[in-house]
């Protein structure tokens, strides 16, 4: 049962995830009086980009190709490492809280040497952007892992967001809440939303991620439309289950909630974005450092229960 319900919970979240970013326009476009997108907006993008095909320029190597399907493979090897269920993984092992956060920063540096690779200064930039901040958010995570590990002394995720974690709640409240506000800066970031970036735009001088996949179309494009949405839904799925223990629910219940936390947390992305302006770069390193000491704190506080 246990096997079948991690099996479950990770087919719906990559099938869902797709719908958590539509979730996330329309929400900023109901706050913000436009009509938006519809909400499976990006499921229609998908089909269409699969339908094309990919142009490749003479200046880019293999490296070029392959990079969409290293972001994507990274981000699907990492979804299989949560427990989605709220008790154990599809692939659990000690430590595993590593390769999860190594997994991720393969498939960001992937996309950089792609846009490396094109040989356009424009795309070097946002390259350069995006290696900055990322150097930023890793430790971050690294520091929210951390609290978790010290909270529930484990080193797998699937003991630090299992049923041991709910466990701890009620004397690791305060320090776990941190840890949750961390994860939800980091997942801004990570996923290039405002206030650090904005998918939306198009001013050349403000792009960080979109100008990195300017060159991609099709397929390729698809393969990182896809693992974007399911990062996003990757790191919903943490935020959730740091807030919400779920190891000693049934699991159908626990599917339920985490799907239902999900969307909340696609729903406070979109009022993020509705509310707030984008930073100025200069400042963009002061918020992510903010989020580190946030879960810095946390650490300290569960060192110093008795």
């Amino acid at each position: 049962m246990t096997v079948l319900s991690a099996a479950l919970s990770l087919a719906l979240v990559l099938g869902l995830a797709p719908l958590l970013s539509g979730l996330t326009q329309r929400t900023r476009s109901i706050l913000t009086g436009r009509r938006g997108p519809p909400l499976l907006q990006l499921y229609a993008d998908l089909a269409k980009l699969l339908r094309k095909g990919a142009v490749y320029s003479n200046a880019t190597s293999t490296i070029f190709r392959v990079a969409p399907v290293v972001f994507a493979g990274t981000v699907l090897a990492a979804a299989a490492l949560l427990p989605l269920d709220g008790h154990a993984a599809p692939l659990a092992f000690e430590g595993d809280v590593v390769a999860f956060a190594g997994l991720l920063a393969v498939g960001r540096f992937a996309l950089v040497l792609a846009a490396l690779d094109t040989g356009s200064s424009f795309e070097g930039m946002g390259a350069s952007r995006e290696v900055t901040f990322g150097s930023l958010v890793e430790p971050g995570l690294f520091l929210c892992f951390a609290a978790l590990a010290v909270a529930t002394h484990g080193t797998s995720l699937s003991t630090m967001l299992g049923e041991r974690l709910g466990a701890v709640w009620p004397v690791a409240a305060p320090a776990l809440v941190m840890v949750a506000g961390s994860l939800f800066v980091l997942a801004l970031a990570e996923n290039g939303r405002v206030p650090v970036d904005d998918p939306a735009t198009h001013l050349e001088l403000t792009m960080i991620h979109e100008v990195m996949v300017l060159d991609h179309g099709g397929p390729d494009l698809a393969l990182i439309l896809y693992g974007g949405a399911v990062k996003l839904a990757l790191f919903g799925a943490v935020l959730v289950s740091v807030l919400v223990p779920r190891g000693s629910l049934a699991p159908a219940v626990s599917i339920l909630v985490l799907l239902s936390g999900l969307a909340v947390t696609a729903v406070a992305v979109g009022v993020v974005e509705s509310v707030m302006a984008r930073l100025r770069l200069n400042r963009v390193p002061q918020f992510l450092v903010a989020a580190s000491v946030l879960s810095t704190f946390a650490i300290m506080l569960l060192l110093s229960r008795p």
